[in-house]
């Protein structure tokens, strides 16, 4: 028993202080990938905030006032697919705070156009003509 303790003894070390050695000259890739409890709870709440605006964009009343401003409705959904998550969730705090009813659609619709013409200003689009 003795002869293998002596003979195990130094390999266990060694794979001890190797592996310690290891773990802390890890890449600073691997720490970075890191992520933080509050970091993963504020992209589940950013793909809660999308969906719910993708599911007012896909209500017909909405789709209706879209099109009778000259919006195409797949661009726009284009639109809110490549937006930020905060600016997504400025979006749905503005829709929060919107009355309910008749008036939310109409300031959905009014969040929606001043979202679209920021970005045809900046140059990121071209859906309103009269930007250019």
């Amino acid at each position: 028993m003795k002869k293998v303790a002596r003979i195990v003894t130094p390999f266990v070390i060694a794979s001890f202080t190797l592996g310690s050695v290891s773990a802390m000259a890890a890449p600073s890739s691997v720490i970075d990938g890191l992520v933080t409890t509050q970091e993963a709870l504020n992209a589940d709440q950013a793909s809660v905030d999308r969906e719910r605006v993708v599911e007012l964009l896909s209500r017909d009343e909405v789709r209706d006032q879209l099109v009778a401003q000259g919006v195409d409705p797949a661009q726009v959904e284009q639109r809110v697919a490549a937006l930020s998550d905060q600016e997504v969730r400025e979006m749905n705090a503005r829709l929060d705070q919107m009355p309910a009813g008749a008036n939310a659609v109409v300031g959905a619709l009014f969040t929606v156009f001043i979202v679209l013409l920021v970005t045809d200003l900046l140059g990121l689009t071209s859906v309103f003509p009269f930007t250019r």
